[in-house]
């Protein structure tokens, strides 16, 4: 039977509700505020929730709320309120409950509603996507084979040449069924004990190191100092070589130590005859998660994707393939809906670029000089010479930011810093 968490300040709805379910053969726990549910949640992670709306010290649907930012909604919640109105049970199911009970609770539609949220737990709590659904290529068959070995050794796992959805896919792959999950590329707040021990046993995951703002990269040192205790795995993922991320201003014992142990992602522009059987199946996973309707590509449409060149990779593929779906205005996806759609995304490319065609015919060196030029005289522009401003914006630390000014040409000396 299930394993039920009762959180209401009420004692007797508490021993009540809990008789009742106990009566049916399910183990229950008390909880008589948010404090004690939050440690409950972490310590037996419940098959259910029965959360009350109303509390003293953090109502339900802030806990909801916390719980769903947190990653650790990997159950069905029911909400009860006394005082219910349909506003709140509107709200709360759109944070996630999977039902509303409203006080005083009868004894059948309790026991109907607990039967339904535990019948349909796999239903309403969409699965993550990860790389079980391309188990028939064998290209990502491998690739999961690979990160699952390299996981086993190590709390700490860097994927190199990857970021975005392709990461969050390898990364989802390593997280066992109902443990937490703790992104911190989604958060700029600072990092807290109580969030750590709360993502105990689960991920931390960062999206593309290379993004990570200055709290940020604080956030991440003080996860990676507390990996062992928290018993957290570290998966990061980088499109930049880690080298470049030095050159921005990382502590460098920092970056070696994100790179101990990586796998690198295979690249789509070298596996170009896979790319068919990989939208597919992606396709086919994306409908049975109700995010697309229903779709498949003609033969016609599959050749059409194996001979496009992807320069965007993996990212490209997912929005491409996601796009398809839900504007093909038949249930097949024809080439011309294939050639719609890329072609669109080439023209926005080549429109969105507002460098020279001049410039692609210098040497990468003085390429990537006149590059960074141009960022920094933009940015020195819009900030009116606001070193703590271009610092910010840049992510560079002071003196590597004086440096490379000077480097390029662009030394305003220390007058900016009175520019605040």
């Amino acid at each position: 039977m299930a394993q039920i968490l009762i959180v209401d300040d009420e004692m007797g709805i508490r021993e009540l509700l809990s008789e009742i379910l106990a009566d049916e053969g399910h183990s229950v726990w008390l909880a008589e505020n948010a404090a004690t549910a939050r440690r409950l949640r972490t310590e037996k992670r419940p098959d259910l929730v029965l959360l009350d709306i109303w509390m003293p010290d953090t109502d339900g649907i802030s806990l909801l709320k916390e719980w769903s930012a947190s990653g650790l909604l990997t159950m069905p919640v029911v909400m009860m309120s006394g005082h219910g109105t349909i506003d709140s049970a509107v709200e709360a199911t759109r944070i996630g409950a999977t039902d509303f009970l409203e006080k005083p609770i009868a004894l059948q539609k309790l026991l109907v509603t607990v039967k339904k949220a535990l019948k349909h737990e796999t239903v309403l709590q969409k699965k993550p996507l990860t790389l079980e659904a391309f188990s028939h290529s064998p290209l990502l068959k491998d690739l999961k084979r690979r990160l699952e070995q390299a996981a086993a050794k190590t709390s700490v796992l860097l994927l190199k040449s990857a970021s975005g959805g392709i990461a969050e896919i390898c990364a989802r792959t390593l997280q066992t069924h109902r443990t937490p999950w703790l992104d911190l590329s989604a958060s700029s707040a600072p990092l807290t004990q109580e969030m750590l021990q709360n993502a105990s046993g689960g991920i931390v995951f960062v999206s593309d190191l290379a993004q990570l703002g200055k709290l940020q990269q604080m956030n991440l040192v003080f996860a990676l100092e507390r990996l062992e205790r928290y018993h957290l795995q570290l998966v990061a993922a980088s499109t930049r070589p880690l080298p470049a991320l030095i050159d921005a201003g990382w502590d460098a014992l920092l970056v070696n130590r994100l790179g101990e142990v990586w796998v690198a992602l295979p690249q789509i522009s070298g596996h170009a005859d896979d790319v068919p059987e990989i939208a597919s199946l992606l396709l086919a996973h994306l409908a049975e998660r109700g995010e697309v309707p229903l779709r498949r590509f003609s033969s016609s449409a599959q050749n059409a994707l194996r001979l496009h060149r992807w320069r965007g990779e993996w990212a490209e593929l997912l929005t491409t393939v996601k796009n398809l779906a839900l504007s093909a205005l038949d249930e097949e996806i024809s080439a011309d809906d294939v050639a719609r759609i890329l072609q669109t995304e080439v023209e926005q490319t080549a429109v969105q670029s507002p460098l020279p065609a001049t410039f692609f015919d210098q040497p990468l060196r003085e390429a990537r000089e006149a590059f960074e030029k141009l960022y920094f005289e933009y940015h020195l522009a819009g900030d009116r010479g606001s070193m703590t401003r271009l610092a910010e914006k840049t992510g560079l630390e002071r003196t590597h930011l004086y440096r490379k000014l000077k480097q390029l040409g662009l030394n305003i000396g220390r007058r900016g810093d009175e520019r605040e």
